[in-house]
Parts: C-alpha cells; structure tokens; sequence
C-alpha cells in the first residue's frame, strides 16, 4: 500500500540519526533516555533547500560521529552518545514552525540544530523562544534574526552583513599598500531586493563610513533580474574602485556575463554566490571570472583546528572520505553547530536548559570552522568572512590576509 508522504518513514540513519514524516506515530521520545542525548532538527530532504539541506544533514551527521567516537559528552560525570531526530520540513517556513512544535511539545527534545537558510531560521526561531528551548544553527545569516531581542538562538557563521565586509577591508588595506587614503576609493554596489542581499547593502554602508570611502553607485536589483545593463553602465562611466554585487546564483552568473560583453570592470571586483553560479566554469564562462574575490563563510585552507576535526583541511579529508564530495560550508557550518552544543552541555555540567543556554551564551573556543564568541543577540562575532579569488580558474584564499595562502591579484585585469 502506497503511504502519504507525511506519515512516511523517510529513511533510518547512522550515527543515531533518524528522518521521519510529520505524522510519524508512537510515544514521545525523552531527550535524554539511557546514555543518549537526542538533539531534534527539521531540516530540507526535499524542496528547493533539498541540495543544501543535505550538506546541513550530513555535517551534523558527521560531528556526531566524530564526538561519539571521542567518547561523547560528560554531564555530571556520566559519559553520553549524542544522537539527532530529523523531520523533513520540505523547504516551507509553515512546515518547519509545524515541527519545531513537534520536536519540543512531542518528542520533548531539549536541544535544536537549526535548519537550512535564513527563511527557515526565522520561522523556528520564534518557536524555540517560545518554550525555552536553545537552538545552535549555521545557516541562517540574515541580521533581521538577530534584532529581535532572541535569547536562545545562536549562529556559528558570520551574518549577511558581514558577507561582503573583508572586500572592504581588503581594498583599504591595498589602497595603504599603494600609498593611498582608503578614503578616496569609490564603490559601486548592486544588489538583489530581497532580504539577504539588502543586508549585504547595509553591511557595505557601514565599512564604507568606516573608511571614509564613497558609494558612487548603489543600485537594487530585482528579485527576477535579467539585465544589467544600466548598472554597468554606470560602472563604465563613474569607474569605481571597487565593484560590490549580491544577486543570488541567476543574478551572479548573468554580472559575470554582462560584466565582460560590456568591458565593464574596477581594480577589485567582488561578489555572493560564485560556486553556486559556477564562475569557474570555463564552457559556460570561458575566463570571465579571473580575478572576482568570492565571498565564503569557510574556506579549507584556513588553519582553524580543534580537538574533534583537527584542522580544516583534516575536516574536509574526513568529510570527502565519509561521504564522496568535497564539503561546501554549509556543511562545514552544520559540523561546527554540534561542536558548539557538545562544548556547552559539557561546561554546562547539565540537561537543564536555561544552564545550557547559558554555557552557550559565554562560548569562546576554536574549531575548525573558525572562533566562535556569541554576542548578546546570539551572532558570531568572532570569525570574519573569507576572499577567495578566482586564479587561473581555482579559487585561491587571499583574505583576510592572516589565513591568506595566495597574495591578492591586483589590479583586476579585464576579461
């Protein structure tokens, strides 16, 4: 007999995962039962998310894997397994509010790992906060998770603001290096009118005072964007310093297109969503993307390490052994979620909720993936986004220049 997708088993893991449907039936799970904690996330096995919801998926897998391997956590002097109950909550905010519900009023699960992208992690946000309940997600970006005065969600990775921050950052530190004031660089900046990217905007406003260099062009895009003409036009003209753009995967690969057929160009020329749009790829690009700095939460190459993982190049050796691709952040993020939790339960000496948020809160350790320190809003304000710069058709580190492998090509040649 053919069952409806919401009373499905979706599919029983290892590392003590299970996936189950919405309306998966039998008693509530305790939290902690025998030597296990279950930690509950609803996450995206299908809908347009599914791609990323499963490297979210696999990278809590992983870590769980890794921390039960290292004996798991100690809470008052007892060893438990750390194990995640999963529910598909099919890339829709309604779902995924339905079963944060679930997870906490039903299965009684204590502990949140948050979901895939920032729409996601607004609607569950208001649900944990709700009952008291903490949830440590990497991958919700958006600022306007952050401003609303939430006390028990906490991010790992850098917020949409700060997306696009180190290319500020670096075109400062080259106009010093070329004998100039930071402050007479010109931007131009276009980005996508949606949430996400109208932050990146915002975080680009308040570097650019920083400086004391001016935004000649500021542009917003629409959300189905499918010429740029005027604003390379504009770049054309005005010839900016630096050119800032946000545009999501569609809006990413026509800037690199158009960018080229028009001979538009500025001596630093960043950008979001470079793998996602496939800049690298010659048959579709040829060389129009040498030379962009793409903006990533985490890079491999970065000398991060921990106890668990060690290194980030060790993370991703792992990762690739384990599941058969290189990790892309998302999942990077996802592991250093479990990393997080493990390390508060663990100070926090307890399963009482308000002690592990707490613990949580007072955070300040190394993995991996980067620092992590909270701020009273529950962002990491610890770790700085990185630069990679398109080199020969690799993607090589250059900034922040402390974890830098590979020095800044610069001035951008046009392509």
């Amino acid at each position: 007999m053919k069952m409806s997708k919401h009373s499905k088993l979706l599919s029983v893991l290892a590392c003590g995962a299970v996936v189950t449907g919405l309306a998966a039936t039998g008693p509530a799970e305790a939290k902690v039962e025998g030597d296990t904690i279950t930690l509950g996330s609803a996450v995206s096995i299908t809908g347009r998310y599914a791609v990323n919801g499963k490297h979210t998926k696999n990278g809590y897998d992983l870590a769980v894997k890794f921390i039960n391997e290292k004996g798991g956590v100690t809470v008052d002097g007892k060893k438990y397994k750390l194990a995640v109950k999963y529910y598909d909550d099919e890339s829709t905010a309604g779902r995924g509010t339905q079963l944060a519900e679930r997870l906490i009023q039903q299965d009684q699960i204590k502990f949140i790992l948050g979901p895939y992208s920032s729409g996601m992690t607004k609607a569950i946000a208001p649900v944990v906060e709700k009952y008291g309940i903490p949830m440590v997600e990497g991958n919700g970006a958006s600022r306007s998770i952050f401003n609303q005065g939430f006390r028990y969600t906490f991010a790992v990775l850098s917020t949409s603001e700060q997306y696009l921050s180190t290319a500020i950052a670096l075109a400062a530190e080259q106009a010093k290096k070329d004998g100039k004031d930071p402050s007479s660089l010109k931007i131009a900046l276009g980005v996508r009118n949606e949430p996400f990217a109208l932050d990146i905007g915002v975080g680009i406003h308040e570097d650019a005072a920083k400086y004391g260099m001016k935004i000649i062009i500021d542009e917003k895009f629409p959300k189905e964007v499918s010429d740029m003409t005027s604003f390379l036009t504009k770049v054309k003209a005005l010839k900016p310093d630096v050119v800032v753009v946000s545009a999501h995967t569609v809006g990413g690969a026509l800037f690199v297109r158009q960018m080229t057929e028009q001979k538009a160009n500025a001596p630093i020329v960043a950008m979001t969503h470079c793998e996602s749009a496939k800049i690298e790829d010659t048959t579709t690009f040829g060389k129009a993307g040498e030379g962009i700095l793409c903006a990533g939460q985490w890079a491999p190459e970065l000398t991060y390490q921990d106890g668990y993982f060690g290194t980030a190049m060790d993370y991703t050796k792992t990762f690739e052994k384990v599941y058969g691709y290189t990790p892309p952040y998302q999942a990077a993020e996802s592991s250093a979620s479990v990393l997080v939790y493990a390390d508060a339960i663990t100070r926090a000496g307890s399963f009482d909720t308000v002690k592990v948020r707490d613990a949580l809160a007072a955070t300040d350790m190394q993995t991996f993936y980067g620092n992590v320190k909270f701020a009273p809003t529950g962002q990491n304000i610890a770790k700085p986004m990185v630069l990679r710069q398109l080199q020969n058709g690799k993607y090589k580190l250059v900034a922040p220049s402390k974890w830098a492998d590979t020095p800044l090509s610069f001035p951008r040649m046009a392509q």
